[in-house]
């Protein structure tokens, strides 16, 4: 009985792996959504959708781009945390909604349990734009504008606590100046109104801002890095007219929660090949963006110093969100 026992559960065990083996392979079997907490046409969903086409390959499936901006990230990751677990939505999160939110808000409806990293896709410093009747042509111009003028101009964001409003939220604190906020439900909508003259500066992704300021549509002052981006080594960084000044904005995948862990090992082997691949490297370099692809583990670590790091700008700028 003992060996017909043994017997027994052994033949239990080896159609139980060969039926995950089975589903690792059959998966996936259908189209997969990537939502992206940010207003169509923004840097997220350009990012999501260069990765996506290649990853779509790999993986032998559509993988469709749903944008879903608002609430600084939350309506989108809202949307993508109630979905099912089971590889077939994942996101494309943001600095903001991975690291700000949790840094700054504190009533989220998620936490760390909510959402598996799979692999950070790429990084890029912003720039500082400004409308092209606002008559600056530099950071220190601008910085002086703003002393003269304090409080009547305004700059945007793609929403509360994002990377836009934590760069004019810094250099308010670090020149002394007094810019207003403008959270818009994404950056494509805030780079309309800044070429309206609605606002009269935006510090936002060149993905966004190189295309206007090569149709010289707006003027482009500076970038946000500690050191002159290599990809546009002829604009100066914030930091040489305002010192310390450095914030730079990033992008990764993450699957939902109690996602099977075979299914999770093929999206972030798709996705990290793709990142990998020169045809994305080149497409996210003409856009002013780096590629990037980490082991899961390596991105959660990132994420936790990220927090660490905006924390800290939040308390300087005094930015907090439901306190």
């Amino acid at each position: 009985m003992m060996r017909t026992g043994i017997l027994v559960a052994a033949a239990i065990a080896l159609a139980t792996a060969s039926a995950v083996t089975a589903a690792a392979e059959d998966y996936p079997t259908k189209p997969i959504r990537i939502i992206v907490p940010t207003a169509p046409g923004g840097s997220p969903d350009t990012v999501a959708r260069i990765v996506a086409e290649q990853a779509a390959r790999t993986l032998g499936q559509p993988l469709i781009v749903d944008a879903r901006g608002g609430g600084g990230g939350l309506v989108g990751a809202t949307i993508a945390m109630n979905a099912t677990p089971d590889g077939y939505t994942m996101m494309m999160g943001t600095s903001t909604v991975l690291a700000s939110q949790p840094a700054l808000n504190k009533s989220l409806p998620y936490n760390d349990r909510t959402f598996v990293p799979l692999t950070r896709a790429a990084y890029v410093a912003n720039v500082v734009t400004v409308n092209n009747g606002l008559g600056v042509n530099n950071v220190a111009e601008l910085v002086k504008l703003l002393k003269a003028k304090p409080g009547q101009l305004h700059y945007g964001s793609a929403g509360v606590a994002t990377p836009a409003h934590l760069a004019g939220a810094m250099l308010n604190v670090l020149a002394s100046v007094k810019g207003v906020h403008v959270a818009y439900k994404g950056a494509a909508p805030a780079m309309i109104d800044l070429l309206a003259g609605q606002i009269q500066y935006f510090i936002t992704s060149p993905i966004i801002a190189l295309p206007h300021g090569r149709a010289n549509r707006i003027r482009i002052l500076a970038t946000t890095g500690a050191a002159r981006d290599p990809l546009i080594p002829e604009l100066p960084t914030v930091a040489e007219t305002v010192p310390g000044y450095e914030l730079v904005q990033w992008w990764g995948f993450v699957a939902l929660g109690g996602t099977p862990g075979h299914i999770q090992k093929r999206l972030h082997d798709a996705l990290t090949g793709a990142l990998r691949s020169d045809e994305v490297k080149q497409k996210l370099a003409k856009l002013g963006a780096q590629a990037v692809s980490e082991p899961p583990a390596e991105f959660a670590a990132f994420i936790k110093a990220e927090r660490v790091r905006i924390a800290r700008v939040g308390k300087e700028a005094g930015i907090v969100i439901n306190p």
